[in-house]
């Protein structure tokens, strides 16, 4: 198989086996007990510790074509919520695609599958729908963060653009809460 930093070639189906693929992950890992001093290498604070998460459930970190899709690159695995994990998917197979010419109606089909395909019910989506760009804007705090102490691949990252594209890609999520809501099946509620 290969990566991919963009999702434009996955289909809507795609989208959706990647929303069941994130779900038997966190199924599986929602049993794990780890250690009270265990020590994780998470860029970003968790929200809560609910479960193991991969924490960069992105495009270019699913191998895809010639079997079944998995996700590679698991150095940021740590403790965090279901929904914090699931809305960082949702920007790289959804709302980034923005980015990529897809428009807006087909971001929201895409943001649609992705949750289908994981199973969640109308509280998780509630849960969801405001997280969104809360956590797009922490991975742009965290590249902010980092250019200004130093602090690498943060900083290098920063350099290359990526703050940029992630500041751009926030404002893109809250300037559409309300499409991203229609989006998850909650309407004007």
């Amino acid at each position: 198989g290969h990566v991919d930093a963009s999702s434009g070639d996955l289909t809507e189906s795609d989208v959706e086996s990647v929303g069941r693929l994130v779900r038997e992950l966190h199924d599986a890992s929602s049993t794990f007990v780890w250690p009270a001093e265990s020590v994780w290498n998470v860029a970003i604070p968790h929200d809560e510790a609910e479960l193991i998460c991969h924490n960069d459930l992105a495009p270019w970190n699913l191998v895809r074509g010639g079997g079944p899709f998995a996700f590679v690159d698991w150095d940021g695995a740590g403790p965090g919520s279901r929904l914090w994990d699931l809305a960082y998917a949702a920007h790289g197979f959804a709302l980034a695609s923005a980015r990529e010419g897809v428009g807006d109606e087909e971001v929201g089909v895409r943001l649609s599958a992705l949750v289908n395909g994981y199973g969640l019910d109308e509280v998780g989506r509630e849960g969801l729908a405001p997280l969104l760009a809360r956590r797009i804007r922490s991975m742009f705090e965290l590249l902010e963060s980092g250019k200004r102490s130093g602090v690498e691949p943060w900083a290098h990252l920063w350099d290359q653009g990526h703050g940029t594209i992630w500041h751009e890609d926030a404002l893109y999520a809250e300037q559409h809460g309300p499409r991203w809501r229609e989006a998850l099946g909650l309407g004007d509620r």
